[in-house]
């Protein structure tokens, strides 16, 4: 029996002291985006395209169009942002800076809050150092852990470790590799371990410049590397960072590729950044 005020699991209620923290932290990010040269855009909670976006469409909830077209909802605002403003705005606007303050929706019952930024010929050092310092705003210091999706990628095309293994994490099986620098791989954790990358492949080794760079341009303390880390959304195909306080993700985001064009962004965990503020309080 469902009561009358009961609602489906893994939805979102705020209210009293929690609504107010979630309405603080939404003006907060939307007047600094906004002062930084964002323009702001709600995108439809309907879209066509989602399965696009992601290697597993499990999480996509699905229903037809009065044509019987395959609509899902909104389960990520960064592909549809960018297709959006570049194939249907067009030319009626010049912005390549863009911020949303909007709720996702996967199966069965999920709703999650975030607030994102997307910035099209952004750089990793552009979107790193706007949601460092949106997350400083709000009172927010968490670690950046920095990784880039090509490593995995190689691993699975050229050395025959299955990219399964590798978005699950599993440790000893990706360690099991017959690969006798492998177990370097799996232990890198600090940029000082990026200081001497010589016993890995070339490719590798390129790689992890990558990372090495990016974490020299970017002004920020409390920052792990992770370079077996596989992000779930298609489009990521080179360096991205999550930012963990207390085990909680609060961001996420780095660079990609949404249909040809280049672009950067990150999305910030509004729901997760109400628990952590008010675990603070």
């Amino acid at each position: 029996m469902i009561f009358e005020h009961e609602i489906p699991s893994g939805s979102k209620l705020y209210f009293g002291e929690s609504a107010k923290v979630k309405r603080d932290i939404e003006y907060v990010a939307s007047e600094m985006l906004e002062n930084l040269g964002f323009e702001e855009i709600v995108t439809p909670l309907f879209s066509y395209h989602q399965h696009e976006s992601f290697n597993d469409k499990k999480p996509l909830v699905r229903l037809n169009d009065e044509e019987n077209n395959e609509v899902t909802l909104r389960a990520d605002s960064t592909a549809d942002v960018v297709r959006i403003v570049t194939k249907r705005l067009g030319r009626s606007t010049e912005s390549k800076k863009w911020f949303y303050n909007q709720p996702t929706v996967t199966f069965p019952t999920t709703e999650q809050y975030q607030v994102g930024a997307e910035i099209i010929d952004g750089s990793f050092e552009d979107v790193v150092k706007t949601a460092t310092l949106l997350l400083s705003e709000i009172g927010a210091e968490p670690v950046m852990q920095v990784a880039n999706i090509r490593i995995p990628h190689l691993l699975s095309e050229k050395y025959g470790v299955s990219l399964e293994v590798l978005k699950s994490m599993h440790v000893e099986q990706i360690m099991s590799a017959d690969l006798d620098w492998i177990e370097a791989l799996v232990r890198l954790n600090s940029v000082k371990d990026l200081n001497d990358i010589s016993m890995f492949p070339s490719d590798i080794q390129e790689e992890l410049e990558k990372i090495k760079e990016a974490t020299e341009k970017v002004d920020y303390d409390n920052m792990v590397i992770s370079p077996l880390f596989y992000a779930k959304m298609r489009y990521y195909d080179s360096l991205t960072f999550r930012m963990f306080e207390d085990n909680a993700l609060l961001a996420m985001g780095g660079i990609y590729n949404v249909d040809g064009v280049e672009a950067a962004g990150f999305a910030l965990y509004t729901d997760e950044c109400v628990t952590n503020k008010m675990n603070r309080e």
